[in-house]
């Protein structure tokens, strides 16, 4: 099977401005809840109402549905539901810091579903403008451990606050206090891993553009309740704070942090960047791998188009063609010979008209080999975000260096190299996995109806790369990029 691509002039602008492949179509949001899965679709809501629809992940339009305006919601599903929490006024817009958390619940997130209505808005706390508190930016967080839902809420302006809610319902739980957990942040998230409850606070200023200084840090504690300390051990509630994403990449303002699970050892992170560069300065979804290091969330990154070298994570050898090693001719100096006196010489790098008449015109197979930086071992890696995408990044193709011969995999759920015609099995999913290394996945596998969702780039053996089963529990399945 081939795919046709359809390029535009306005896209190929886009692709040409744009070093890092980043969400496409019109992601333009701010405060952006967490990503929500609704009958094969996404969600996003932000402020002021409405928000962003996506049919797969990676190209986003607007067309959401939320009444009630205000700011910050998160979206949760809870059973066969959706809650949603928002922040009514507070932060300073149109009532100073006097606000209020209200909640809300649908059977569908999609607009043009018949069961599609929001039930009416319940409140749940509330801050009078007086007290050094913002009942605004509220996030969610259902307990996988106890089943009991929480909610964190507040701003620069006084403290984070963590109160109950009735998962059933989505009141106050009847009796909850407020508990101050944070300061010095604000559009916090809650999340739990391995036995640890990370509080997620966005620090710095927002909502001046391509000046806004958000950034998102992080502490951890073993209780939902806190106290909540970073890696160096300060407290949140005392300033305390690891960083998790700043600006970078030509976006700038990170912001409102949501983590989302898409299969064992794959997670993203989604915010908002308050300035793309690269889009007029607006604001823009973002959608990042989640990479966990030593127990820390850190925002990991999609690959960049370049020219590298591909290691599994099994052994360490190189991924390339398996053709003939080609020795490079050199006059040797022993080391008992050597003149210290006479100048060095530089020896260039094998080049690929040296070696490339001795390969097979037609298919070649791959291997995995000790890495010698020779021409079978190069291969160029090009985004094709035209060709579509998921939450974890564009599709790529991946070819030897200097040539259009690129890797393919076969209905034997094999790996071969040949001319490269667009087809669905020589276009791949690259995604950063939790420890920082990458799965590889075909998009398509021949015979195969759909595209594929099981198979990754495996090393059998340390010099038998093929196509098996993902499995994150074996380093098999992992691989590293060297840029070249």
């Amino acid at each position: 099977m081939k795919r046709i691509f359809l390029f535009i002039s306005l896209l190929n602008f886009y692709i040409a401005m744009t070093p890092v492949m980043a969400q496409i179509g019109a992601p333009y949001i701010h405060d952006p809840s967490t990503i929500a899965e609704c009958e094969g679709k996404y969600y996003t809501f932000g402020t002021g109402g409405g928000g962003l629809i996506s049919e797969d992940g990676w190209s986003w339009h607007s067309g959401a549905d939320r009444p009630g305006g205000g700011a910050a919601p998160d979206v949760l599903k809870i059973g066969d539901r959706y809650l949603c929490i928002y922040g009514a006024t507070g932060g300073g817009l149109g009532g100073g810091h006097n606000g209020r958390i209200l909640t809300m619940w649908n059977k569908t997130l999609d607009p043009k579903s018949p069961d599609f209505k929001w039930t009416k808005a319940v409140e749940v706390c509330s801050s009078d403008g007086m007290e050094d508190q913002d009942a605004i930016d509220p996030g969610l967080l259902l307990d996988p451990t106890t089943g009991r839902l929480w909610a964190s809420y507040g701003t620069y302006f006084g403290t984070i606050r963590l109160i109950e809610l009735d998962p059933k319902t989505g009141f106050r739980m009847k009796g909850n206090k407020e508990k101050d957990i944070a300061i010095d942040c604000e559009a916090t998230d809650l999340l739990y891993r391995d036995g640890w409850y990370y509080l997620l606070g966005t620090h710095g200023t927002c909502c001046d553009g391509v000046n806004s200084t958000y950034n998102i840090v992080v502490g951890r504690s073993k209780s939902v309740e806190g106290p909540y300390i970073d890696n160096v051990g300060r407290d949140m509630f005392h300033g305390g704070g690891r960083m998790v994403i700043a600006a970078g990449d030509r976006k700038t303002g990170p912001g409102h942090f949501g983590r989302t699970v898409i299969d064992d050892g794959v997670e993203i992170m989604s915010c908002h960047f308050e300035a793309d560069f690269n889009r007029s300065g607006r604001s823009v979804l973002g959608i990042l791998p989640l990479v966990w290091k030593n127990g820390w969330p850190v925002a990991g990154e999609q690959l960049k188009e370049g020219k590298y070298a591909i290691f599994s994570e099994r052994r360490g050898y190189s991924l390339e063609l398996a053709v003939d090693f080609i020795r490079m001719e050199q006059e040797r100096q022993r080391f008992w010979q050597m003149d210290p006196n006479e100048p060095v010489k530089v020896i260039p790098d094998q080049k690929l008209e040296e070696v490339v008449g001795t390969w097979a015109k037609d298919n070649i197979a791959v291997r995995c080999s000790d890495y010698m930086f020779r021409p079978w071992q190069h291969w160029v890696i090009t985004p094709h975000p035209e060709a579509g995408g998921r939450l974890t990044g564009p599709l790529y193709e991946i070819k030897i260096d200097g040539t259009n011969r690129a890797l393919t995999a076969t209905a034997s759920l094999e790996l071969t190299t040949k001319e490269y015609q667009g087809e669905d099995a020589q276009l791949w999913w690259i995604e950063q996995l939790t420890d920082g290394t990458y799965r590889i996945m075909p998009f398509a596998i021949p015979g195969q109806e759909g595209s594929n969702k099981k198979y990754c780039l495996y090393s059998a053996g340390d010099s038998t790369p093929t196509l098996a089963v993902y499995d994150f529990n074996t380093d098999n399945s992992k691989w590293n990029f060297r840029q070249q």
